[in-house]
Order: C-alpha cells, then sequence, then structure tokens
C-alpha cells in the first residue's frame, strides 16, 4: 500500500482546547423510533436515547426510566406504570417497556437518566406517548360511505370516481381536557375540523393489502376545538382501496371496493368523564364536490366551481347532501400505523418553461421526482388547465410518455374565477421531470409553478461527497430515486401504471438506502405486509402487498422477507422484527424446499438475474445464454445465503436445535451445489458469468482452496471480457461492489462506480439522468419498460460508499460498534461522509494531498470504533502530539496486513503517522 502521512483531525478544530466541555446529557428520546408518538399499539414499546459527555470514551453503565399516567406524577418521580429502577446495563436503543399492562388509549409520561463511567445525568426533559385503540372491541361506531358510482363517474377500465365528503356536527358537553382523533380512511383520507386540516400528512393512511390489516391514524385534536358547535369533515380519495383499474385483468389486480371511513373522535372532559362521535348515519355525505376524479396512475380533476365553501365548519347547509350509508368493513385486522405518512418534504423551483410548436408550454423541474405541481393562476370562471406529466422529452421537446404505457398522468384545474386561485392535487402523485402544460390562461411564468416532493416524513440521516464528481452525482441521483420511491411501501418506480411493492428490487437495496434515510419503520411494517401476504401454505409473492397477485414461487424475490429483516437488525438493533416474523419465514423455506428441492438443489426460478446488460443496446433483456446465468444456480446460491441467516436467526432466538437443522441442510446444499455447477480445473461455475462466480463467492459455498482461484475468474471476466465495466443484473449487482473490495480489488470497484461510458451508473449521469434507470441502457431500449425512476440497479453501491469508501460500517447491531476501515482507492483524494445511527453522529472526513492522509473521524457517545490505520507500526502513530498508546479512549488491538488497527471509544480524535 502506498505510505502516507495521516492526520485525523478534529471536526471542531475551531473550538479552543480549554473551553469548558458541555456536560452529560441525554438527548434524542423516541419510543419505537418516534418523538412523542400518538396512537402506537406496540404493547411492550422500545425505549431509546442518545448521550453525550465532557470526555472522550464515554459509556452508559446503568439507566433507569420512569413511565407515568399524568405529567405531575412524573414531575414527582412517581412511575405508576413502570418504574424500572435502576438497571446495571448498557444498553441505550431499543429498551423493551416492563411495566404494567398498557390499555387502549392509555396516556403515558416519561423520562431516563443514565449513569455512566463519567457520572450520572440529570433526568431527561420529559416525552410522551399514547396508545391507541388496541382491540377490534374498542371501536365504537360503524362504517360509512357511499357504495356506488354516480352520474359523474365512469366505472371502465380507466376508473373515474369522484372523492366523498362527510361532515358531522356536535356540541361538547362540558370543559375538555382532551380529545383525539381515531381515524381509518379508506383508500386515502383528508382530515378537517372546524375548517382546519387536521396534520400536515398527505397520502394517508398507508397501503395494505385491506383484507388483511388497515392502518389507523391518531391525531391529538384538543387545540382545533372551540366552545360551542365544532364540525368535523373528511374527504375520502381512492388510493389503491378503489384501484386505479376496474373490470380489468381481475385475476391479477386486486381492488377492495368504495371508500370508506371508520372514525372515533373521543372528548375527555376536565371532570375525567368521555363523550364518543363516532361515524354514523347521522353523518352527511355527497360526492358532488370539486374533486371529480383520482386516480394515482391517470391524474386528478378538480372543478373549483363545484367548491364547497365552509363544509367542514359548523352552521354550514347540507341540506341538499345525502344520508351516509353504511357500508361493509374491509375484512382486515385494525392496526395503528407506526410508520410515518407521506408528506410534501420539499418544494422546489422549475428552472425553464419553453413554447411547443403544437400549442401549450414545456416546463422544466431540472431533476425527476415524485410528487405534483402547485399552480398559482387567475382567469375565468370555467377556464380548464391541463398538467400532464412526463420523465423525457423527445427530440421535439414534447413529451415522451411511451414508457409510462397507459397511465394517463394528467390533472385538470377548472377556476372559479374572481382573483388569483391556488391548487394542487389531494390524492395523486406523479413521477415527472417535465410537464406539459395547455389551457392556461395568457402566458404562464415560471413563478406560476412549483414542484412538491412527496414522500414518507422520515429524516434524511445520511450524507457523502468526495472529490469525484461522478461518485457525488450517482449519489444524489439515488437520494432522488429512493425518496421518489418511499410511498408508505417501498415502489419501484412512481411514474407509469405499475408503482407496485415487488420485493427483489429491495433485497439489498434496503440496506443501502439505510445509510441515506431512517428508513426503519418503513421497512418494519413492510414485512408486516409481506407476512400479510402469506398464503396458508407458505408461499410468498413477488408483491406485497399483494395488489398484483404474482405467487411464482421464486427464491430470489421472496428471499427478500429475510434480508430486510437482517438489514433492521444490523443497521438499527431491531431484533423484534426478527422475532415477530420468524415463524412465517421458517414456514416459507420449508414450503420451498418440500416443492422444489431436486438432487439437493432448488429448481425453482422466475426472474433470472434481471436486467443484465443485454447484448443489443435496444433489447430490454438479453437473449444470449452467455450473458444468462442458470435459474437453479440462482435460486440454490440465495437459498444457501438464506439458510445461513435463518442459522443466525436462530441463534438470536435461543433456537440452537433449529440453528444446528439450518446447519446441516447449508452443508448438505454446499456440497449438492459445487458438484453441479465447479468446474475445478478452470475454477469457474456454470457458464462463467460475474454472476454464477460471485454468488457462491460470497455466500461463503466456495472451498476456501480455491475461493482465490474463482475470483480470479470473476477479475478476468470483468477486466478482460468486458473491458471493465458491469455485466450483472439485479441479483449479481447486490454483492458485486463488496465482493471486490472485500477480495482485494478495491481499485476495480473503483473503476465500475466511476465509468461514465455503457454499461455503467455513470453512463446514466453522462446522458442527463437526475435519478437511477431501471435498465443500465434505459435511453435506448424499448420504452415498454423503460423508467428514468428506479432504484433496483443501485445493487450494494450505497453500502459500499459506505462501508469501504467512507469507512461507516456497522460490526455490532446498531452501531454499537463501528468498523472504520476505508479502502482509500488510487483516483479519489477526498471524501467526506456522515450517518446518524440510534447512537449519535459517526463521521468520516478523509483528505490524500502530497503524500499525506488526514482522517477525521467522530464516534457518538455509548460506542466504540475499531479503526484501521495505513501504517507499519503503532509507534508510527500520534493523536495530537502524543504516543497513541498514551491517549485517553485508544487502545491498540493488532497489526493486521498493512493496518494497525485501534479501538477508538467516543469522541473526535487527530492522528499523525509519521513513517
Amino acid at each position: 500500500m502506498k505510505r502516507y502521512v495521516l492526520i485525523l483531525l478534529l471536526p471542531f478544530f475551531l473550538f479552543a482546547f480549554d473551553q469548558k466541555p458541555t456536560a452529560l446529557r441525554v438527548s434524542d428520546l423516541r419510543i419505537e423510533g418516534r418523538v412523542n408518538p400518538e396512537g402506537i399499539d406496540a404493547r411492550q414499546p422500545r425505549f431509546s436515547w442518545q448521550l453525550t459527555g465532557e470526555q472522550r470514551n464515554l459509556h452508559q453503565t446503568a439507566y433507569q426510566i420512569l413511565v407515568a399516567s399524568s405529567e405531575e406524577k412524573l414531575a414527582a418521580n412517581e412511575g405508576d406504570l413502570w418504574d424500572s429502577g435502576k438497571v446495571n446495563a448498557d444498553q441505550s436503543i431499543q429498551n423493551p417497556y416492563q411495566g404494567k399492562t398498557l390499555k387502549s388509549r392509555t396516556e403515558a409520561f416519561w423520562k431516563v437518566k443514565i449513569w455512566t463511567n463519567q457520572g450520572e445525568s440529570d433526568w431527561s426533559t420529559p416525552q410522551h406517548f399514547s396508545v391507541g385503540q388496541l382491540y377490534a372491541v374498542d371501536w365504537k361506531g360503524r362504517w360509512i360511505g357511499l357504495d356506488r358510482a354516480f352520474a359523474w363517474d365512469t366505472e371502465t377500465q380507466f376508473s373515474r370516481l369522484s372523492a366523498r365528503y362527510f361532515r358531522k356536527e356536535f356540541t361538547p358537553k362540558k370543559e375538555i381536557k382532551r380529545a383525539k382523533v381515531y381515524i381509518i380512511g379508506l383508500g386515502l383520507y383528508e382530515l378537517y375540523l372546524n375548517g382546519q386540516k387536521v396534520g400536515d400528512q398527505v397520502l394517508a393512511p398507508a397501503p395494505t393489502d385491506y383484507t388483511q390489516g388497515v392502518k389507523y391514524n391518531t391525531f391529538d385534536v384538543t387545540a382545533l376545538l372551540k366552545s360551542g358547535k365544532n364540525a368535523i369533515g373528511t374527504i375520502l380519495g381512492n388510493g389503491r382501496y378503489y384501484t386505479m383499474r376496474q373490470a380489468y385483468k381481475p385475476y391479477k389486480i386486486k381492488t377492495f371496493g368504495y371508500p370508506k371511513l371508520l372514525l372515533n373522535l373521543v372528548l375527555t372532559y376536565a371532570d375525567g368523564s368521555t363523550e364518543w362521535i363516532t361515524t354514523d348515519d347521522s353523518w352527511r355525505a355527497t360526492a358532488d364536490g370539486p374533486i371529480r376524479t383520482n386516480n394515482e396512475y391517470d391524474g386528478e380533476e378538480y372543478d373549483a366551481t363545484k367548491e364547497l365553501p365552509g363544509w367542514s365548519t359548523a352552521g354550514f347547509n347540507d341540506q341538499k347532501w345525502l344520508k351516509a350509508e353504511f357500508v361493509q368493513e374491509p375484512g382486515g385486522a385494525y392496526e395503528a400505523q407506526m410508520n410515518e405518512n407521506m408528506k410534501v418534504m420539499e418544494t422546489v423551483k422549475p428552472v425553464s418553461i419553453k413554447p411547443l410548436k403544437t400549442g401549450g408550454y414545456v416546463l422544466d423541474m431540472g431533476q425527476n421526482l415524485a410528487g405534483w405541481v402547485r399552480l398559482k393562476v387567475q382567469g375565468k370562471r370555467g377556464d380548464r388547465i391541463k398538467l400532464r406529466f412526463a420523465e423525457t422529452l423527445q427530440e421535439n421537446g414534447e413529451l415522451f410518455v411511451r414508457n409510462l404505457r397507459d397511465a394517463k398522468v394528467t390533472d385538470v384545474y377548472t377556476l372559479k374565477g374572481g382573483g388569483t386561485e391556488t391548487w394542487e392535487p389531494t390524492f395523486v402523485y406523479h413521477g415527472f421531470r417535465y410537464v406539459e402544460i395547455t389551457g392556461f390562461p395568457g402566458v404562464p411564468k415560471l413563478e406560476n409553478f412549483e414542484g412538491r416532493v412527496v414522500y414518507d416524513d422520515i429524516p434524511t440521516i445520511g450524507t457523502f461527497t468526495s472529490s469525484n464528481p461522478t461518485l457525488n452525482q450517482i449519489f444524489k441521483n439515488a437520494y432522488w430515486g429512493i425518496r421518489s420511491n418511499y410511498k408508505g411501501m417501498p415502489v419501484d418506480c412512481p411514474q407509469r401504471n405499475e408503482r407496485q411493492p415487488w420485493l427483489g428490487d429491495r433485497s439489498t437495496g434496503a440496506y443501502g438506502e439505510s445509510f441515506l434515510f431512517d428508513n426503519s419503520r418503513l421497512y418494519a411494517k413492510w414485512l408486516d405486509d409481506i407476512q400479510q401476504a402469506q398464503k396458508a401454505d407458505g408461499s410468498i409473492p413477488d408483491v406485497a402487498p399483494a395488489f398484483w397477485r404474482y405467487y411464482s414461487d421464486n427464491v430470489t424475490w421472496p428471499g427478500t422477507y429475510l434480508m430486510v429483516a437482517n438489514m433492521l437488525y444490523r443497521q438499527f438493533g431491531d431484533t423484534e422484527s426478527i422475532r415477530k416474523h420468524y415463524p412465517s419465514m421458517h414456514k416459507w423455506m420449508a414450503y420451498m424446499a418440500a416443492q422444489y428441492t431436486k438432487d439437493g438443489l432448488i429448481t425453482k426460478d422466475k426472474y433470472g438475474d434481471w436486467c443484465v446488460p443485454p447484448e443489443s443496446k435496444e433489447l430490454i433483456h438479453a437473449k444470449d445464454p452467455a450473458l444468462q446465468t442458470d435459474g437453479v444456480l440462482l435460486a440454490s446460491a440465495t437459498y444457501i445465503g438464506l439458510l445461513d441467516l435463518m442459522q443466525q436467526f436462530a441463534q438470536l432466538l435461543q433456537k440452537p436445535e433449529e440453528a444446528r437443522t439450518y446447519e446441516q441442510q447449508a452443508v448438505a446444499m454446499k456440497k449438492a451445489f459445487n458438484e453441479k455447477f465447479f468446474q475445478a480445473s478452470t475454477g469457474q461455475y456454470s457458464n462463467n458469468t460475474v454472476t454464477a462466480n460471485l454468488l457462491p463467492l460470497m455466500y461463503g459455498i466456495v472451498p476456501e482452496k480455491q475461493q482465490s482461484q474463482v475470483f480470479a475468474s470473476i477479475v478476468d471476466k470483468i477486466v478482460k471480457e468486458q473491458k471493465s465495466h458491469i455485466s450483472t443484473g439485479v441479483i449479481g449487482t447486490q454483492w458485486l461492489m463488496r465482493g471486490l473490495a472485500q477480495h482485494g480489488r478495491p481499485d476495480l470497484a473503483y473503476t465500475l462506480a466511476t465509468n461514465r461510458d455503457y454499461p455503467s451508473w455513470g453512463y446514466m449521469v453522462e446522458n442527463g439522468a437526475t435519478t437511477i434507470w431501471e435498465l443500465w441502457n434505459g435511453n435506448t431500449a424499448n420504452p415498454e419498460m423503460n423508467s428514468a425512476n428506479h432504484v433496483m440497479l443501485l445493487g450494494d453501491l450505497l453500502i459500499w460508499y459506505y462501508e469501504h469508501i467512507a469507512g461507516i460500517k456497522a460490526q455490532a447491531p446498531g452501531f454499537n460498534v463501528i468498523e472504520m476501515k476505508p479502502d482509500f482507492p488510487e483516483g479519489l483524494t477526498e471524501v467526506d461522509a456522515s450517518y446518524r445511527s440510534g447512537y449519535g453522529l459517526i463521521q468520516s472526513t478523509w483528505k490524500k494531498e502530497k503524500g499525506q492522509l488526514s482522517w477525521s473521524i467522530q464516534i457518538p457517545g455509548n460506542t466504540r470504533a475499531q479503526v484501521y490505520i495505513p501504517a507499519r507500526s503503532v509507534d508510527e502513530i500520534k493523536e495530537n502530539g502524543k504516543k497513541v498508546t498514551a491517549v485517553e479512549g485508544v487502545k491498540l488491538v493488532k497489526k493486521q496486513g498493512d493496518r494497525v488497527v485501534l479501538d477508538v471509544g467516543s469522541g473526535t480524535y487527530r492522528f499523525e503517522v509519521n513513517p
């Protein structure tokens, strides 16, 4: 390895060393990963916090949690729901509640204090959570709706169904102490109280298979109530409940019925009594409002001349409205939505607007995104503005929509006249960069439009920049692509007539995404979706929720179930997801083995190594057998990897007999695999595709003595035949970058990551992409399957960014122990990355300049890191002018190859290495 002088810099170097440090404190308190959540249904919710102190090497030795039924009791240190006492433990994330049984609608207030090797903290600031309605019997009232189409609706394949409006007036009888709303509005709802929208969520609730489970949201609406008459109102949109394609392929596309509502408003009075306002046939309803149709594929049409001023306020005249009707319940269990709702997360300004020769204009947002456009306009009553959306343009400047298939992707706004009007849709979203505008009164200007970026309300927790512009733009494209496809479930694309939660797209993708976003609750919810989609015999579909019925019984797509559970454990320390889903995973593994084992291998595959770069850039899929990987190899190698995961899960759950069984099955299948596919004389598997060799190498199937030979076959294939370019599809790319880096060719991984010609991620950038394409040849392939906003081809690229370039990797679950071992590839001179783990901020910034390598790191409290420093011996390393062995918080672990391995406690450090 090239010799460098290494300096680890303090990120906060501007601070004087004699400045008084901050005191020990507890911060970022969370319940089930949320801050002060309302209406949870976890019986043993998990508590997490972070700690910071005045010295390095801070670690927790004990904690005490108090949970009280009132703020007053908590202030008096009376934990009447739970007083954990002083617990001698270092765990500061995912600590389960162990107090009195939590009952429906319980209000709970909590705080924590900690003991550390540096002293004892004060009590934290008080926090709050409330329990939802835990049992079906807790719900009062009945489901209401309007179970029919109206004269202005059409129910053909391209369904056009207007939104439903419901309202109810009520008068509180006493002084109100607290008011909570529990709402299930299917498919989507908007909730209003006294004319004000409740909450900032959009497109709520999260989608599910409504015959299996339906999500409810809880809101504290105390501040919105007033004395005297009040009014509550709800608008229902279609969402996935009244699905986008009616009377079309019913064997494939699942639909659930007309929109419907169940709502409980619980008023708690100052004297402790309660009153319930519930949905029943005393509510009034209409479908003759301004939202004339709303269809996720086709768009929303809004007629402002049909607006209902004051409809959600007391005193509105609803005599012409209908009586709400009792309707069938959806069938699924009522579940608190523990994952975040969607929200408008960003507003962006367009960059240009140009006239079209055929009439109208094209607006360019400058970025492919998912959401909608907010419109500001003045015009005459009855003027109709059409907004049609697309990701790309034709050469003549018009929209390119062939890749959208039959999705109409058009919003229509009819003006009411009389002044400036501002509008944005309520129940649809689009994937787009460009917008065709027709019918606009006058000449539209940039200031008439804004792009509204919509995705799950989850924080961005990772950042990455480097000295390489290609790496930076690919990272930015990935960031935009990922958030475009978080829609209460991880979907494949946001634009065409699909938008489905395909499992295979996220098997490794979820792991990489977790470095950018706190997706822990989204993916925990998705595991529930997959579990609910499982058949009684054990079969798991390729799409979950199973809005499309694809039960093809392959391994690589349903196996995502196990891989996502492992990601949640590895990245977030979540053992509960493994515990909850282990029986269903066990059932699926047994089902696949029983149905499809022949000669010791799993024979069933469906998709192959999906979307390898084809022999012709006009093709979607390769037809040349030399480019395709054997389906039995793909299925069996993946199944072996899943057997290893199940063994780990069984050990974690203290099931030793099952762990041994999984181990034995893996050993037997590895033997059968090598007998069938391995050619010892050449060091190759099957037909020697990169994927055929890579999977057995990464799943531990290759005999130890042959591993270097198999890896040499991979390198030869990439370098000699593929001219140092990618040749893998969805399955192989999941392991490609880590496989090269871990086996001694980080330089080749860096080459693949920074290529700008075909096929590569950089080729997408070179051709103007601002997100990730569905196909490596997305600018030339058949448009029938050619999304410009997919994430499945990211594979393990983002994992490589963080673990191998930045050097931020979880060595213990949840980043309790961090491995910091960047590859420092030649050609890359600077990296600045951060990741906010459950324990706090991890930072890694390095720079190479004139033979010197500087590296700044930050380690959060209650963690430690294994830091791999390029040096011949520990004697070459100093920290702030001192020998590293004499520095607080640093211990020598070992010498490993060309690295000195140090064990580093929390804090920030500055090292120097002098050869």
